[in-house]
């Protein structure tokens, strides 16, 4: 079998993890990086505009959680490691594993498009088109902010939690009266920051549900090293798991905040070390969802009315993949867009998508297990399922994953990590199974 020729576009984790899987199968390949350096999210102040990093940024999955298996992290590292090194992490992998000179760095790809064939016809940022007989998409997908509209005029500042690096850049906050929108980890972390007594004069969270706020820590350990293993029943592992959540933080209301309209673990983890004291402290506020601008303040749905210097809008990303005309290839209105062990489009089965999910714990590992797959296939040893197959095992996945969720688009692509991960491996045995099987025939 001749090797098929591979274009992956990015190269922050998923980009290179794939990359290095592939060197390892002998498949060639082409990566190409709008940025500088690899990295992509981790990599702070990151030229090409797509990094969410801010300064004090730790990420919130723990070390041993988030680690390469190819490629162990040091035995001196934190708990929660800053995000620089991280970053030097990344780095340290792709030149480990001699992947640096296989990346065309200062390079975009803005289209790619299905030639008559089948193949791939990717057209550089330069002009120079490229024909390639596969396509890994790794772009990312937290690096096209999503912001709320809303009627009204306000006339203090407003930026995304994306151009947020530090309390005073772009924006010196100090003395600032500040409202920051959304409860997910980066609302908590820039509000938990700007309420400093030192900072801000006073901040106001303002959001559409409570949330639970878990700690990173339970009993002195990571919480996400006590996950619930995959071979204890979903069922049970969540209701023990949710005891567990309200016996160790209690009621969000003991701290001010509004009660959730959900059980501990029916949203995407919200995760903070220092959130709940800080609005138990007063240095905090939490109030109900902005129904419209006031000029110098904000008007919630309840009628309160914030006067404020600036809003901070934490309220989440779009998918989007600038370089696809083709809808078919792109989430809906929805924000869903159902792939095959959330990599491959049924129908499609030279297009992969990497990292493309969003896991507790993270996207590093996660990206990882599905680079063997990709791998896998591209070089002939495995071997897809039907395409209605494919589509019904989309449909019970995602049953699967997303039942433990409430219905909003911040969750159409949540997988649990531990099952995800087995289920894969499976699937992967399966593949070359059904490889040989057809072999033989």
């Amino acid at each position: 079998m001749t090797s098929p020729s591979v274009c992956i576009i990015g190269a922050g984790c998923s980009g290179f993890t794939t990359a290095k899987r592939l060197r390892d199968f002998g498949i060639s390949y082409d990566c190409f990086e709008e940025s500088d350096d690899v990295g992509g999210n981790w990599y702070f102040a990151n030229p090409n505009g797509r990094s969410a990093c801010y300064e004090s940024l730790h990420i919130d999955t723990s070390t041993t959680r988030l680690q390469f298996e190819d490629f162990p992290t040091e035995g001196n590292w934190p708990h929660f490691p800053h995000h620089s090194l991280i970053h030097q992490y990344f780095r340290d992998y792709v030149d480990h594993f001699g992947l640096r000179d296989t990346i065309t760095f200062n390079t975009s790809v803005r289209r790619a498009a299905r030639t008559v064939d089948g193949s791939w016809e990717v057209t550089l940022h330069t002009g120079e088109i490229r024909h390639y007989d596969a396509l890994v998409v790794a772009n990312g997908h937290h690096w096209d902010p999503r912001v709320p509209q809303y009627p009204g005029r306000f006339d203090g500042t407003t930026l995304h939690s994306h151009e947020y690096r530090s309390p005073f850049s772009p924006v010196d906050m100090r003395g600032k009266r500040v409202i920051v929108v959304g409860m997910g980890n980066s609302g908590l972390d820039i509000a938990s920051e700007l309420s400093h007594r030192s900072i801000a004069e006073h901040v106001w969270v303002s959001a559409r549900r409570g949330v639970w706020v878990l700690s990173k820590y339970r009993g002195g350990v990571p919480s996400d090293k006590m996950m619930m293993p995959a071979w204890i029943p979903k069922k049970l592992g969540l209701a023990l798991s949710r005891r567990a959540i309200k016996k160790i933080v209690g009621n969000m209301e003991d701290y001010g905040l509004p009660k959730p309209d959900h059980e501990p673990l029916a949203a995407h983890p919200s995760v903070s070390i220092d959130f709940l004291a800080k609005a138990g402290s007063g240095d905090l506020t939490c109030v109900p969802e902005i129904a419209r601008l006031d000029g110098d303040a904000v008007v919630c749905t309840d009628g309160t009315r914030v006067e404020a210097d600036a809003i901070v809008f934490a309220t989440g990303y779009r998918m989007n993949f600038p370089f696809f005309d083709d809808p078919a290839l792109c989430p809906d209105e929805n924000h869903r867009l159902p792939l095959f062990k959330r990599i491959i489009n049924p129908g499609i089965d030279n297009l992969y998508y990497a990292g493309l999910a969003q896991a507790s714990p993270t996207i590093v590992n996660l990206a990882e297990q599905q680079s063997k797959l990709i791998a896998r296939h591209l070089a002939g040893h495995y071997e897809l399922p039907s395409v209605p197959d494919m589509n019904e095992t989309i449909r019970q996945d995602e049953e699967k994953h997303l039942g433990q969720y409430y219905a909003t688009a911040r969750h159409t692509i949540q997988i649990d990590f531990a099952r995800y991960v087995k289920d894969l491996h499976n699937e992967v045995e399966a593949g070359e199974k059904r490889g040989r099987t057809k072999a033989a025939a």
